[in-house]
């Protein structure tokens, strides 16, 4: 609207029709004026980051380290003693080259610049080290996802336009590779710096025999897949829509059943028996297999159908005989895509294995003849988060876990080593706050980055052998994000719905911060159960940020049903993700509102994405009286209608009651309150027809509310410039900051 048209409109109307201009149109325009938070914010966190360069020998490094805005500085650390040299002391002579520079400044200035449709990366790491995965992101921070294990296969999810980056443990670069519009498999060779090597058609024969004696391979029936038709109404090439037909297969789609076959070299054709296999959730209708050194069986994974049965099998290479090497099983569900790690350890017999069969996530040793466990090797009212690495001639394993000390928050991360026998336990880092560690080339040292949402990093250089102190190596200067009108996140606990465990969340104010008056508050939701969500490291949180400078206190915490906290914690989303914690997050927000009087609890709204949108709308199904204002962006509204693999893994197997329950769709008659439904029309990640399917069912309901389709946008419609302005303006109205 342009001042020509207001003026025009405040003369037209009359005196209650200016009033309601003014409530439409003022909060709009004023909001938007104070969102350059991104902008000004910028470059105003120094020496948060170092990555070390490890010279040869293994007993001192070098890293470049961002002292101001326009200003570095280089560092030579003994690791041995901690004596720190600068830059002018080095001359430059070797240790810093020119090559060297330019390499670290594209590893920093490369970022995510765009979010195209729905795609992925298969890596293969050919490397005899562990590597670690980052995403990063629009600010050009480093967002880690984890390690491929030495020798081991990973597919990562994505969208077309982001960029990963590929490091070593000792943080050296190894690929930056930016995802295209198809997904790609990349190897990991240690070759290149700069560019991964797309893996050729050609790999050998799949499945062959340590001794070439046999290959075994994977036969199934065709299964006829489910595709759904997404229409680009406004294609780069041309003004009519076209339709793009995609194979996504959803819950209770028929699934190839496998049966695998050994080849002798002979040509002699062995069927492995199929008792102990009869129903596995596989979409490719392939069974991975691992052999034996000594090539008289190989092993694959049984995941039943319905996630309450998994088994790791032995087949006999020369009768086909299965037998169990280990078996889980769970009355709720089995958390396969995160805690199924396994390591074999073929010359002692022994495999490490990962269950939550004691209710928390713990290693256990295996005697892999027999299939009996030998003993726990890790046990405690903690979870295990990642192993980083198995040493096999000490007979040790290092990970990560969380929840080892009364008082600190359950969810930062810690390093840990532990004995195959499950003594020696030691906790390595002691900080309070989540840590991320890189080892040196030998493994004898360790740097250790730790932060919290409250705290800038502390990165420290540490003793791998007791974990001691060797120096610190950097503090992060945050005063100059401060100074821009940043305010500090407040960490906040409160009681859940069983009055005993503690909920976790933050709470984030705007910059002009006025004590003395009331503020509407919005919470960030995200309750998918595969992970937890608030975040536990430092960083600018632009998106709360933002959303606060319109004149809202932000919340986000992890309500009971996502992960990290224990079996039980956990298994309240099995079957009932319309749960989605809200009883606990209720009681967390009233509770923060006891202390903090600016706190208005007439009105509360709620955001969120993806499983986030389903979350977002089922408040005001369920929860209206609390939640009055939502915004859902490309939700996950019937739990029928989106991918197999994330639903059926929650809601389980055959499709029954449950997901009816938990849908959106056939509950849009309950809706109270405001409701903006966004949707991407290019959405791959979460068939768009569940939105439109939500549509036609307010519609029936004779409901208001508002819907916008964003053309030409994938998952996440919500993100783009367009949708943050209609979420932000959409709150703002009907919350009125």
């Amino acid at each position: 609207m342009t001042l020509f048209d207001m003026v025009y409109s405040w003369r037209k109307y009359g005196r209650m029709k200016r009033a309601l201009f003014l409530a439409t149109h003022f909060f709009s325009i004023s909001a938007w004026s104070i969102t350059d938070l991104p902008k000004r914010t910028e470059n105003t966190v120094f020496r948060d980051r170092v990555k070390a360069h490890w010279l040869p020998g293994g007993k001192s490094f070098w890293y470049r380290v961002q002292t101001g805005p326009q200003s570095h500085e280089y560092v030579l650390i003994n690791a041995e003693n901690g004596k720190r040299q600068a830059a002018s002391e080095l001359k430059v002579l070797g240790v810093v080259s020119a090559e060297t520079k330019t390499s670290a400044l594209k590893i920093e200035l490369r970022s995510t610049k765009r979010t195209g449709g729905s795609s992925g990366f298969k890596f293969i790491n050919q490397l005899g080290e562990d590597v670690d995965l980052f995403w990063i992101n629009q600010q050009g921070e480093h967002v880690r996802y984890g390690g491929i294990r030495a020798g081991t296969e990973r597919e990562q999810h994505t969208y077309e336009g982001h960029v990963w980056l590929i490091t070593s443990r000792t943080g050296a670069c190894l690929a930056i590779v930016e995802a295209e519009a198809t997904a790609k498999t990349l190897i990991i060779d240690g070759k290149g710096t700069t560019k991964a090597k797309e893996e050729p058609k050609k790999r050998g024969i799949p499945g062959k025999s340590p001794d070439g004696s046999c290959i075994v391979t994977s036969e199934a029936e065709a299964v006829t897949k489910r595709q759904i038709t997404i229409v680009d109404s406004l294609p780069k090439d041309g003004l009519q829509p076209k339709a793009n037909v995609i194979d996504y297969t959803k819950p209770g789609d028929p699934l190839p059943k496998p049966q695998l076959v050994i080849t002798k070299i002979d040509g002699a054709r062995i069927r492995v028996e199929r008792d102990l296999y009869e129903n596995p959730f596989t979409e490719s209708g392939k069974l991975d297999v691992t052999w034996s050194p000594d090539s008289r069986e190989f092993y694959f994974d049984y995941n039943q159908r319905g996630h309450q049965l998994y088994r790791i099998l032995a087949a006999n290479a020369e009768t086909g005989a299965v037998r169990v090497v280990v078996e889980e099983t769970l009355k709720t569900f089995i958390d396969y895509t995160k805690k199924t790690w396994r390591h074999w350890l073929h010359s002692s017999g022994e495999l490490i294995w990962m269950s939550e069969r004691d209710g928390w996530c713990h290693l256990w040793l295996y005697d892999i003849k027999t299939g009996q466990p030998k003993h726990q090797i890790t046990q405690g009212r903690w979870p295990v988060r990642e192993v980083l690495h198995v040493d096999e001639d000490k007979r040790e394993v290092w990970f990560l876990a969380s929840g080892l000390q009364v008082g600190e928050d359950p969810y930062h991360e810690h390093l840990c080593r532990v004995n195959f026998n499950g003594n020696g336990f030691k906790q390595l880092t002691a900080s309070d706050g989540n840590h991320r560690v890189e080892f040196s080339p030998k493994r004898d040292f360790f740097i250790d980055t730790w932060s919290r949402a409250d705290h800038p990093p502390v990165t420290e250089l540490h003793r791998s052998s007791d974990g001691g102190l060797v120096c610190e190596l950097e503090k992060a200067d945050a005063t100059a994000l401060l100074a821009a009108g940043w305010t500090m996140p407040e960490r906040f606990v409160a009681k859940g719905r069983d009055g005993k465990t503690d909920i976790h969340g933050m709470i984030i104010k705007p910059s002009n911060f006025d004590p003395s008056k009331k503020y509407p508050i919005v919470e960030n939701i995200y309750a998918g159960p595969h992970g937890a969500f608030t975040p536990k490291e430092f960083g600018r949180l632009l998106g709360h940020h933002t959303m606060a400078e319109l004149g809202f206190i932000v919340v986000q915490m992890d309500g009971m049903g996502t992960n990290h906290r224990g079996k039980a914690f956990h298994d309240l989303c099995w079957k009932n993700l319309k749960d989605a914690g809200f009883p606990d997050r209720r009681l967390w927000i009233t509770a923060a509102a006891k202390t903090r009087p600016w706190i208005d609890l007439n009105r509360v709204g709620i955001y969120g994405g993806s499983a986030g949108g389903q979350n977002a709308m089922r408040a005001l199904l369920d929860h209206h009286d609390f939640y009055k204002v939502a915004v859902a962006d490309c939700g996950c509204h019937d739990n029928r209608m989106d991918k197999i693999w994330w639903n059926e893994q929650w809601m389980g197997w055959p499709i029954d009651e449950s997901y009816k329950l938990s849908s959106n769709f056939e509950d849009a008659h309950k809706l109270q309150g405001q409701l903006l439904l966004i949707v991407g029309e290019l959405d791959t990640n979460v068939d768009p027809a569940s939105t439109m399917q939500v549509v036609g069912a307010l519609q029936k309901a004779d409901k208001t509310f508002d819907f916008m389709p964003i053309v030409g946008t994938g998952h996440g419609a919500a993100e783009t410039p367009y949708g943050s302005k209609l979420r932000a303006d959409f709150m703002v109205r009907h919350l009125k900051p």
